[in-house]
């Protein structure tokens, strides 16, 4: 069933991109597209920068198969960003004076944070698929920005999370965050999404990364009277929470963004993993065709029974498309930054995505192509996330659409 899934998908695919070629006004000149990749593909975010890397290797080989961008053949460059601020700053002025036409890139927000002057002042776009900070959509006006993204961004994902917590009636909250830019943010957008609800924290823990042992911070959180721990960290901070929460024999829940379906939070924490709950807008099930034909496809290309962070793989490929249908609008192949951004924010060709439906996902006003619909409560079971809700598991036969 899913190799039938999987050709009928490719399939539809080389002819979806091909009658996009054909309808392009001309062909563009001889010679590669550069298309700039950046991430963390060594250090601590590897874990997900990697299933990001290989999501975007997987569009860019498959549109290369059907011909590229109107015959020219795009050719990725890569540049690991390790995870530092300081090396994504400058391996992204590497990729600016590379010539690239547009970037993919950023798992982490401090990182994307630290780099995105460099390409909002070459106007070069870069389209960010996993950074989910709320600051790295909003740091310039929307009209002049070319700062595009298709993760969901914390501002979403707090308040989902949040009323999922009401309706279960955990509502005595402590925050444990990162001191990183992406703990500070989420740490204001979870506050301010309790807040919306006439609720706060009973208790809220900051931390270094790299800490190992919470056990005081987490006894202070129980003193105070909480009956769910929130976190706010992307590495094996989280499994650090849950192992020291299960040595003080507190079984109260864990919560948070999507970091706790990542590989350092699960294999690290092992059983006191088991529950966690999170924001997804991907989960590695076989729901419908088009992520069938995902999974199978990814699994074969890189030999593996399982993508370890299957949102940072899945909104890195449709970031690539995402990009590709935009080109495709550019009049005359003529592929400069400011025309590939007019053409993103513009009423582009409808992409069938992996996470999505993308139907307008951007506009001169609004940079982030996920909305709140989109997302789902997944939750750690037998070692890998799945849905929270059998209602979920139901709706995601249907691809969502933006709401605008």
């Amino acid at each position: 069933m899913h190799n039938v899934c999987r050709r009928v998908a490719s399939a539809a695919l080389a002819l979806s991109l091909v009658g996009i070629s054909l309808a392009a006004s001309a062909q563009g000149a001889a010679g590669k597209i550069k298309l700039g990749l950046v991430g963390p593909f060594t250090g601590p975010s590897a874990d997900f920068g990697m299933p990001m890397r290989r999501g975007v290797q997987m569009a860019i080989d498959e549109i290369n198969a059907v011909g590229g961008y109107l015959g020219r053949p795009v050719e990725l460059v890569i540049r690991d960003d390790e995870g530092k601020p300081d090396v994504g700053r400058k391996v992204s002025e590497e990729l600016v004076k590379e010539g690239v036409v547009a970037t993919v890139g950023f798992c982490n927000t401090g990182v994307a944070m630290a780099s995105l002057e460099v390409f909002q002042n070459n106007r070069v776009p870069l389209l960010v698929p996993c950074a989910t900070g709320t600051p790295v959509t909003a740091k310039y006006p929307a009209p002049q920005s070319y700062i595009f993204r298709n993760s969901a961004r914390d501002a979403i994902q707090a308040p989902f999370v949040v009323e999922d917590l009401i309706k279960r009636g955990w509502t005595r909250v402590a925050i444990f965050a990162d001191t990183t830019g992406y703990g500070e943010a989420g740490l204001k957008d979870v506050e301010a999404a309790m807040a919306a609800r006439q609720l706060k924290p009973v208790y809220v823990a900051r931390f270094a990364l790299g800490v190992k042992d919470l056990t005081e911070p987490l006894k202070a959180a129980r003193e105070a009277g909480a009956n769910v721990v929130f976190s706010y960290t992307v590495g094996p901070e989280n499994a650090t929470i849950a192992l020291s929460r299960k040595a003080l024999n507190w079984a109260v829940p864990q919560v948070g963004a999507w970091p706790l379906s990542f590989p350092f939070f699960i294999d690290g924490a092992k059983d006191a993993a088991e529950g966690a709950l999170m924001a997804q807008t991907f989960i590695a099930e076989p729901s419908n065709e088009r992520r069938a034909a995902f999974l199978t496809s990814y699994a074969r290309k890189y030999s593996v029974s399982r993508i370890p962070v299957p949102m940072a793989a899945a909104q890195g490929y449709d970031a690539v498309y995402l990009l590709l249908y935009a080109m495709f609008r550019v009049p005359n192949g003529n592929v400069t930054g400011p025309a590939i951004k007019a053409a993103l924010e513009g009423d582009m060709r409808t992409y069938y995505g992996v996470v999505a439906t993308y139907e307008r996902p951007f506009t001169v006003q609004d940079k982030d192509a996920v909305t709140s619909n989109m997302l789902v409560m997944g939750t750690v079971r037998g070692g890998a996330v799945t849905f929270a809700y059998p209602q979920d598991a139901r709706r995601n036969l249907f691809v969502q659409r933006k709401q605008n």
